[in-house]
């Protein structure tokens, strides 16, 4: 497949507003996401509208770039590339492989005609350690794999449930645009997994259980959307013949969803108006590396559509949640975002009726007058029951809750 720039304008127009602001731009995610990708569009971009920027690039994974090993090299490469009576935009990839690189950010941001983008690929650039390593002088903007639509875009093929299929299948890592999926995409993706496991995971944190790591992992992999606890997951590992304790789940859990391999999602009591504090669900930020651990299989199609209405959710910019209600009944998620929220059902179909009382009932016995949506793997007839909106999840994949 020719090689091609394909942009990404959904994380341009989050960058754009901070342009040439003094504060620190920050490109977090999962590896090989594109983060890298969209530094190098923003640079592009603004080389585009201002041809006298001074334009400053380092990628720390580089070879060229291997003498900087600490936070006094960083500071002397950066400043011998500076230029005065110019806007200098310094781009910086993989930041955190620098120690100490917060105090040479800081110490740039400073300077008025320091305009500053980083990017960072583990727990080090979660948003929590920006805030204090750069003293809150920063903006994250979390990168996601690809859309729906920019998986269209990628691959060069056309909307329909065949290409809906293909995506819950393979998911959204970009450079899969390069492969022959069906020969070779769980290959790369279990490469992708291992460096998210190994490097982000076991080294990082000095991980010596990796047996137990990966049950965790192939758990989390068959309980998408599931309600469990930590002691829950300890019990089935020790099911395995494998010791691990429930202190141990909750580390390493934690250490999972740092490496942005997978998303924690809270149970909220709509009545009540709290989170609980314990239980809560698990859902993968890929699915195709979900696939790549525990294989794709037709009977996890109910799963993987959950999965990718969330994942649509948290593109979209969403604030989600599990919602509960007083009775015990569950809502799949509660989205919020700029004061307004959508409660959300997901379901292969409601053709039995039994589902189709439990999904519709659940909503219905909300008592505020949000909007409330239930989405299925295909159209339904009607389009819509008891002011609950119906949607495809082609239809929500492309469009959202609009």
């Amino acid at each position: 497949m020719k090689s091609i720039n394909i942009p990404r304008p959904l994380y341009l127009n989050k960058i754009l507003p901070y342009i040439d602001k003094n504060i620190i731009k920050v490109l977090t995610g999962q590896r090989r996401v594109g983060k890298s990708y969209i530094l190098n569009s923003v640079a592009d971009h603004i080389s585009n509208i201002n041809p006298d920027a001074n334009i400053i690039r380092i990628n720390l994974e580089e070879f060229a770039f291997s003498h900087i090993s600490d936070a006094e090299s960083l500071n002397v490469e950066i400043l011998k590339r500076l230029k005065e009576h110019r806007k200098n935009y310094i781009f910086i990839d993989e930041v955190q492989e620098v120690p100490g690189f917060e105090r040479v950010i800081r110490s740039l941001n400073l300077n008025p005609d320091i305009d500053i983008y980083v990017t960072g690929s583990n727990s080090a650039m979660l948003s929590s350690e920006i805030a204090s390593r750069l003293a809150g002088r920063s903006i994250e903007v979390r990168v996601h794999p690809l859309s729906y639509l920019e998986y269209l875009e990628f691959h060069e093929i056309q909307d329909s449930d065949e290409s809906v299929e293909m995506y819950l299948r393979y998911g959204g890592m970009p450079y899969l645009r390069n492969l022959p999926l069906h020969n070779t995409w769980n290959e790369y993706l279990s490469g992708v997994a291992d460096a998210l496991v190994y490097r982000d995971i076991v080294s990082r944190h000095s991980v010596r259980n990796n047996d137990f790591l990966q049950r965790m992992l192939m758990f989390l992999a068959d309980n998408i959307g599931r309600l469990f606890t930590a002691k829950r997951i300890a019990d089935y590992i020790k099911s395995q013949r494998i010791n691990g304790t429930v202190g141990s789940v909750q580390t390493y859990v934690d250490y999972i969803c740092e490496a942005y391999l997978v998303n924690r999602v809270k149970r909220w009591n709509v009545e009540g108006k709290r989170i609980f504090e314990i239980g809560e669900k698990y859902y993968f930020e890929d699915l195709g590396i979900r696939n790549s651990i525990v294989g794709y299989r037709p009977m996890d199609k109910a799963i993987l559509l959950e999965n990718a209405v969330y994942n649509k959710l948290m593109v979209d910019g969403y604030e989600v949640k599990i919602g509960v209600l007083s009775k015990g009944e569950e809502i799949d998620f509660i989205a919020e975002k700029d004061g307004e929220r959508k409660y959300i059902q997901v379901a292969l179909n409601v053709d039995d009726p039994s589902t189709a009382e439990r999904e519709f009932g659940n909503l219905l016995n909300i008592e505020d007058n949000y909007e409330k949506i239930l989405v299925t793997l295909r159209d339904s007839a009607p389009n819509s029951y008891n002011g609950i909106r119906m949607l495809s999840l082609r239809e929500f994949l492309k469009n959202g809750t609009a």
